[in-house]
C-alpha cells in the first residue's frame, strides 16, 4: 500500500523489488514471533514468477516462523532463490495434517543448500561486530562443540565448504573467531512507524535482533525494510518509545492483519502485567510429560534467576503455576526468562515459547546474550535429545531432525546448576501415570541415553569438572551427572530399573547408594 505520508511507505512487492542477486539478507524472527512474514512471503513470490533475485545469502539469527501458519523461512527455502543461509537453529516440525517437514529441512536434507549454525549467542553479538565494521566476534563459548572447527565448523551439509568459523589463540587460550561480511538487506518488524521511519514495538512481546540488524546492514551500506502494524504521527508516541531510529529504515510495509505469533494476535499478556496472569496461562495433559516438567519444578529456588529453553524444560513454570508454587507473591518471587530477553512471568511451552506471559522487563537479543554469557542466569532448565557415555549433550542434530542449537550452547556454558529435560525413549512412548505410579505401556524405538552423540552441542563432564552441577530428569528416572558419568539416584514407583531403565542406557550407569523412589505426588494428574 502507498500512504501520502512519507516516500518511505510501500507494498511489500516494491519493498523485496529493491533486492538482488547474489546479495545477503538478515532477516529479524523468533519462531512466530518478530517474523516479517509478509516480506518474506514477497520475496519468495517475486522468485517463484520471475526467477529473481538469485543465489542469495540468509541469515536468520534465530529459527523464523513456524513452518505451517507464519512460515517465516519457508517462504525463502528455495532451489536457486538460496544459496546459502546462516541461522541460529532452523524449523524442523511435520504439518499437523500431511506430515510434510518444512522446505528448509528439505533443503538440508537433501544437501541442496550451502547451510551453516552457529550458537545463538554468537549469531546476535556477531552482528554488533558487523554493526561496528569490527573484524568479527571473538568468544570462548562452543569451543570443542560442532561450531569448533575441529568439529564441524557449524557446517550443515556438504555445500557448506567455506570456513566461516575459525579457531585462532590469543594471549594463550584458544578462541573461536566468526569474521565479518557484509549485510546487504535487512528485513525486520515493528509495532508502528512514522513519517520519518521511527519504529516502536508497543504490540511486540519480544526486541530479539532489530536494531543490531538494522545497526549491521546500514554499516555495510544496504537497505534495511521494516513490516510494522500501523502507521502513526510523532505526536502519538514520546521518543523514548522508539527503539530503532528512521535514520536506519529505507522502506516500510504497513501489514495491519499479520498475528502476533502463532496462535496469538491481540493478547495483551505477553506485553506486560495482567490481572490473574497465572489462571490465564494452559495446563499441560497429564503423562510423562508432566511428571518431568514437575520433577525439574522442583530444583527452580525463590529469589534465583532461572532460565528454560524450548521443549521439554520450559513446561516446569507452567506446572509451576498450575500446582500452585506462583500463587500470592510466588509469580514475583520467581524470576524466569528464556534466551530471547523476557524477563518475569510465565514461561510458556510449544509455538508460545520465547514470549513469556505477563512479563515484567525485556532485554532485545545481543544485551540478553550478554545477561546469558555472563553468568546472569545461575541455573537453567534444558531439554535433551541424546547424552553419551562421555556426558556429551545433543539437541543440534539428531535422527531426521536438524535443529541447530538456538541459545543451547550460551545458556549451559553460563550457568552454574542444570537440569536436562525429557523422555528416556522416545518414537512411540506411551506411559501412564495412575495412583502415584508410573506404568510404561509402549517402549520407545529409540533409546536417548547412547554410547556416542550424532553431534556435540555440549560437553557436559566437562563443565561438571569445572563446578557446575548437573542432573538428568527424565519421567521414569533421576540421574546425577559427575566427573565420572552419570549416577542413578531416583527411579519411578511402578518401574522396574532393570527393564524399564539400565535396559535402555547405552553405557554403564552407577546406581548411588540408596536409589530412592520419585515422589508419588509428581505423577497426580
Amino acid at each position: 500500500m502507498r500512504h501520502p505520508m512519507i516516500g518511505k511507505v510501500c507494498d511489500a512487492a516494491q519493498a523485496v523489488a529493491l533486492i538482488g542477486d547474489g546479495q545477503a539478507v538478515a532477516s529479524t524472527g523468533v519462531i512466530g514471533w518478530l517474523t516479517p512474514d509478509a516480506l518474506l512471503a514477497a520475496l519468495g513470490e517475486r522468485f517463484q514468477n520471475g526467477g529473481t533475485p538469485r543465489d542469495l545469502t540468509f541469515y536468520f539469527p534465530c529459527a523464523t516462523g513456524d513452518g505451517v501458519g507464519i512460515r517465516g523461512m519457508d517462504h525463502v527455502a528455495v532451489k536457486g532463490l538460496m544459496r546459502r543461509i546462516v541461522s541460529g537453529s532452523f524449523i524442523n516440525p511435520r504439518h499437523p495434517e500431511t506430515g510434510a517437514r518444512p522446505a528448509l529441512t528439505e533443503l538440508i536434507q537433501n544437501d541442496l543448500v550451502e547451510a551453516y549454525t552457529w550458537p545463538m549467542g554468537a549469531t546476535m553479538h556477531w552482528l554488533r561486530e558487523v554493526a561496528r565494521r569490527g573484524p568479527g566476534y571473538l568468544t570462548r563459548v562452543g569451543l570443542g562443540t560442532y561450531a569448533d572447527p575441529r568439529h564441524g565448523g557449524g557446517k550443515f551439509t556438504r555445500l557448506a565448504t567455506d570456513d566461516l568459523v575459525r579457531l585462532v589463540e590469543l594471549g594463550g587460550q584458544e578462541y573461536l573467531w566468526y569474521p565479518s561480511w557484509p549485510l546487504d538487506v535487512g528485513l525486520i518488524r515493528a509495532g508502528s512507524a512514522d513519517a520519518d521511519g521511527n519504529l516502536s514495538f508497543e504490540d511486540q512481546p519480544l526486541l530479539s535482533s532489530a536494531l543490531a540488524i538494522a545497526l549491521a546492514v546500514k554499516a555495510c551500506g544496504g537497505t534495511v525494510i521494516a513490516q510494522v502494524s500501523r502507521l502513526v504521527t510523532p505526536e502519538e508516541r514520546p521518543a523514548r518509545e522508539v527503539r530503532v531510529p528512521g535514520a536506519l529504515v529505507d522502506r516500510v510495509v504497513v501489514v495491519p492483519d499479520a498475528p502476533t505469533g502463532t496462535g496469538v494476535r491481540d493478547d495483551p499478556g505477553y506485553l506486560g502485567h495482567v490481572p490473574h496472569a497465572v489462571a490465564r496461562v494452559p495446563r499441560l495433559p497429564g503423562g510423562p510429560d508432566k511428571v518431568i516438567a514437575r520433577r525439574v519444578a522442583r530444583e527452580v529456588r525463590r529469589g534465583e534467576t532461572s532460565i528454560f529453553g524450548f521443549g521439554a524444560s520450559s513446561d516446569a513454570v507452567l506446572v509451576m503455576a498450575e500446582d500452585g508454587a506462583l500463587d500470592g507473591e510466588g509469580l514475583r518471587e520467581h524470576l524466569f526468562t528464556t534466551e530471547h530477553g523476557s524477563f518475569g512471568g510465565i514461561v510458556m511451552s510449544g509455538w508460545q515459547f520465547s514470549a513469556n506471559y505477563a512479563p515484567r522487563a525485556l532485554l532485545d537479543g545481543p544485551a540478553q546474550f550478554d545477561f546469558i554469557d555472563g553468568g546472569g542466569c545461575p541455573f537453567a532448565a534444558l531439554a535433551f535429545a541424546q547424552i553419551d557415555a562421555l556426558g556429551r549433550v545433543n539437541v543440534s542434530r539428531f535422527g531426521a531432525a536438524n535443529p541447530g542449537a538456538g541459545g543451547f550452547v550460551d545458556i549451559a556454558h553460563g550457568a552454574a546448576r542444570l537440569v536436562f529435560a525429557g523422555t528416556l525413549t522416545t518414537g512411540g512412548l506411551r506411559a501412564e501415570c495412575t495412583a502415584g505410579r508410573l506404568r510404561i505401556l509402549e517402549e520407545g524405538r529409540v533409546a536417548k541415553l547412547v554410547p556416542s552423540v550424532d553431534h556435540v552441542t555440549y560437553r557436559l563432564r566437562e563443565g561438571v569438572a569445572a563446578g557446575q552441577s548437573a542432573l538428568v530428569v527424565t519421567e521414569r528416572a533421576v540421574f546425577d551427572v559427575t566427573a565420572d558419568g552419570l549416577v542413578l539416584t531416583e527411579v519411578a514407583p511402578g518401574v522396574d530399573v532393570e527393564r524399564d531403565v539400565l535396559a535402555h542406557i547405552g553405557f554403564p550407569v552407577r546406581k548411588a547408594p540408596g536409589v530412592t523412589l520419585m515422589d508419588a505426588s509428581l505423577f497426580r494428574p
